[in-house]
C-alpha cells in the first residue's frame, strides 16, 4: 500500500520550547498552530485562607494561561503579592503561599499574545494611588486601548507595562470621584470583551463587559464569595456555584457585604462561542450549559450534517474527545483512541538536531498504529486555523496506516480575527479566509472535509433564551459580525495583552 503525503505549498518547521519557563514566547510558532486562550482570573472575598484558595483555583484554570501566574491578597490594611513566569506550581510553593496573608485575594494565569512575554506584564497588576493600593486582574481585550493609551500619554500619564489592563488603572486614578464611581466611569469607556477583578485594601469589585463576551461566574464557600473564569475552579475548592456574572454588571464587596450594581446597561448577549468549542474545560458549565454535553451534541449534529461511512471515529485530544464520542454515538461507528497526547512535552532545554526537530510533532501527539492501521478514520477536531496542524495530524494517521482520513470540524470555518481576547493570526493567515473547503481538504491531505454549520453550533450549545440573537453567542470569528465597534481609525488592536 502506498499513499502520497501532500505537504502544501509551505511546511512550517516544528518549534520546540527552549526558554527558561514553559510556553515562553510561544504563539504562532508552536508546533501546533492552535488558538491560545486569553487568561484566567480567580477572586476570593471573606475567607481567611484566600491565598490557598486562589492557588487551587488557578490550578484549575491553568489551561487558560500557562506563561505566568500571580496572586495578590489584602488583609484590610496592606497588600501582599507575588507574580512569576511559569506554571502555577512553579511560581508558588508552600512557603510563598503562607506569606500571602489576608482574607481577600485576586489571582491570574496568563498567555501573552499581543502583550510582551515578561514579568512586568504578569498579573495581578499592582499600583499605588491616592486612596491606597489597587490591584487588577483581567481576562480579555480592550479594543480601543491604543486610542485611550495615546490620549492618556498626551495628558501626562506614564505607563509601566504594555498590558491594556494598566489603562483602567490610569482612568480610575485620574478621576476625582470615589473608587467605585471612578471604576464605573472608567469601565464605561472601554470597548471590548473583558472580565475584571479590582481590589483595594478593603474592597473587591467584579465586572463583566456589556456583552458578556468573556465568562465569569460567582460561587460561595460558607460566608465567603468566590469568582472565577470557569465553574470548574469553584468545584476544585468545594465552592457552590451561584450564578454567572451578567453583562454590564458591577459587584461591590466590602465590610457591608455584597452589593449588586452595574456600570452600563447590558447589550446583546455575545459569549465567545470558542469557549464552548475549544477553550473551557469539559467539566465547566457556561450559562447553564455543560461543556462536555454541548460538545457531544456538536459531534452528534456533525454526524447528521456530514455523515461519512468509516470504520472508526477518533478525536484530536483533548478538546475534541467529547465531540468524537457524540459523532460515534450518532453514527454507530466505534469510537477509538486513535490519537494520544503526550502531556509532558511542555519543556525542553535541549536543542535537538534538525532530524529530531522534524519529528517534533510526534513528541506532542502520536497515532496508535494498532488502532488506525488499515482503517477508514473519521478524525474529529474543533477548528482549523492555518491548516498546518490539521495537515500534520492527518499525515500522522496516514503514516500509521490509515487507508482513509475524513476530517470533521465541529465549528464553522474560522475566517476572521478575534478582537476580544483570543490570540488569532492575521486574517491573511487564516486558511478558511482564502481557500474553499475543497482546497482546504487538499491542503490538509484529507479524503474529505466538512464543518459544522452556524445553526448546528447554536442549537448544540443551548443554554440560552431562544430569543437571544444568535443564541447569545459571539460568532464573529466565523461570520465577521462583531458585537462591538472594532475599527478606531487604526487605533485598535486584536488578540490579547491582558
Amino acid at each position: 500500500m502506498s499513499y502520497e503525503i501532500k505537504t502544501g505549498k509551505e511546511q512550517t518547521e516544528p518549534i520546540l520550547w527552549t526558554g527558561d519557563f514553559y510556553n515562553e514566547g510561544t504563539g504562532s510558532g508552536d508546533i501546533f498552530d492552535t488558538l491560545k486562550e486569553e487568561c484566567g482570573v480567580f477572586g476570593v472575598f471573606g475567607h481567611p485562607e484566600a491565598a490557598s484558595m486562589s492557588y487551587y483555583g488557578l490550578h484549575a484554570l491553568q489551561h487558560r494561561g500557562e506563561e505566568s501566574a500571580g496572586i495578590c491578597v489584602a488583609d484590610g490594611r496592606d497588600f501582599n503579592y507575588h507574580r512569576g513566569m511559569g506554571l502555577v506550581k512553579e511560581v508558588f510553593d508552600k512557603d510563598r503561599i503562607a506569606s500571602l496573608v489576608g482574607d481577600m485575594s485576586i489571582g491570574h494565569v496568563r498567555y501573552s499574545t499581543s502583550g510582551d512575554s515578561r514579568l512586568t506584564n504578569a498579573q495581578p497588576l499592582v499600583f499605588k494611588y491616592r486612596d491606597g493600593d489597587l490591584a487588577i486582574a483581567t481576562n480579555g481585550n480592550i479594543v480601543n486601548e491604543p486610542l485611550i493609551r495615546r490620549q492618556l500619554e498626551q495628558s501626562g500619564s506614564i505607563f509601566q507595562t504594555t498590558s491594556d489592563t494598566e489603562v483602567l488603572a490610569h482612568l480610575i486614578a485620574r478621576s476625582p470621584k470615589d473608587f467605585v464611581e471612578a471604576a464605573k466611569d472608567a469601565l464605561e469607556q472601554l470597548v471590548g470583551g473583558f472580565a475584571f477583578l479590582l481590589m483595594t485594601n478593603d474592597k473587591l469589585l467584579v465586572a463583566s463587559d456589556s456583552h458578556g463576551l468573556r465568562p465569569l461566574v460567582m460561587g460561595r464557600v460558607g460566608e465567603a464569595y468566590v469568582f472565577a473564569s470557569e465553574s470548574c475552579a469553584l468545584e476544585t475548592i468545594g465552592a457552590q456555584f451561584v450564578r454567572d456574572i451578567e453583562p454590564g454588571e458591577l459587584l461591590v464587596l466590602d465590610k457591608d457585604g455584597l452589593r449588586e450594581d452595574r456600570f452600563t446597561e447590558p447589550k446583546r448577549k455575545a459569549l465567545c462561542a470558542m469557549e464552548y468549542i475549544y477553550f473551557a474545560r469539559p467539566d465547566s458549565d457556561l450559562n447553564g450549559s455543560n461543556l462536555h454535553a454541548a460538545r457531544k451534541r456538536m459531534g452528534s449534529r456533525m454526524a447528521l450534517e456530514a455523515f461519512v461511512d468509516a470504520d472508526i471515529v477518533t478525536g484530536v485530544p483533548d478538546s475534541s474527545i467529547s465531540a468524537a464520542i457524540g459523532y460515534a454515538e450518532q453514527t454507530g461507528i466505534p469510537y477509538e483512541l486513535g490519537l494520544i497526547k503526550n502531556k509532558y512535552t511542555g519543556r525542553t532545554f535541549i536543542q535537538p538536531s534538525q532530524e529530531l526537530r522534524e519529528q517534533g510533532v510526534k513528541m506532542k501527539l502520536s497515532a496508535v498504529r494498532r488502532v488506525v492501521e488499515g482503517q477508514r478514520v473519521v478524525m474529529i477536531d474543533d477548528s482549523i486555523v492555518r491548516g498546518t496542524t490539521s495537515r500534520r495530524i492527518v499525515n500522522l494517521l496516514r503514516e500509521a496506516g490509515a487507508v482513509e482520513v475524513h476530517v470533521r470540524i465541529t465549528s464553522p470555518p474560522f475566517k476572521n480575527p478575534c478582537f476580544y481576547g483570543i490570540d488569532t493570526p492575521d486574517r491573511r493567515e487564516l486558511i478558511a479566509s482564502y481557500k474553499t473547503i475543497e482546497e482546504m481538504c487538499e491542503e490538509i491531505n484529507a479524503d474529505s472535509l466538512a464543518f459544522l454549520s452556524p445553526d448546528g453550533l447554536i442549537s448544540s450549545i443551548g443554554g440560552y433564551n431562544s430569543n437571544d440573537y444568535k443564541g447569545g453567542l459571539c460568532l464573529s470569528c466565523f461570520d465577521n459580525d462583531y458585537p462591538t465597534q472594532v475599527d478606531f481609525g487604526g487605533a485598535e488592536k486584536d488578540g490579547c495583552s491582558c
